[in-house]
């Protein structure tokens, strides 16, 4: 476990240094999709545009972002360009998406109130290694289209 956290935390650097680079040469999308995906023993749960899982953190109960810094290199979140809204598809439900100011700056898109990450570990649409997972000071969880946090643990493969 020590392992996969460590490759979890170093990946989640190389992606905030691609992300920086990306959002400073100005190739950030100006829409974020977030959609749907049908994930075995768990349902249909909300990806982002590439198909990568989206979770949301039960200390953050008072809905807003509280994973910042270290947290946020291992469960990314999914930010919003300046002046972007978040597009829903599938069966996401375009009235329950929103953003929530990020304290390092941006705004992070956020479904029925939940603000919403990728977890670092997960490199293929489908996986769902974040899933009930304790770390970074909580659980981890999937949100289903209607809203509702799936708590349902499921075997990940570590």
């Amino acid at each position: 476990m020590r392992k996969a956290l460590f490759v979890a935390l170093l990946a989640g650097l190389l992606i905030g240094v691609s992300s920086a680079a990306a959002v400073s040469s100005g190739t950030r999308a100006k829409t974020v999709v977030i959609s749907t995906r049908n994930i075995p023993k768990l349902g249909t749960v909300l990806v982002n545009s590439k198909g990568l899982t989206l979770y949301m953190f039960v200390p953050e109960k008072d809905k807003s972002v509280t994973c910042v810094h270290a947290c946020a290199a291992v469960w990314p979140p999914v930010f919003l360009p300046k002046g972007a809204k978040a597009a829903a598809a599938g069966q996401v439900k375009a009235s329950m998406l929103g953003s929530d100011p990020d304290p390092t700056g941006g705004r992070v898109a956020t479904y029925a109130g939940w603000p919403l990450y990728t977890y670092v570990a997960d490199r293929a649409p489908g996986s769902v290694k974040g899933q009930a997972l304790n770390l970074n000071g909580g659980l981890w969880y999937v949100l289903a289209p209607s809203g509702k946090v799936i708590r349902t643990k499921v075997k990940t493969g570590y």
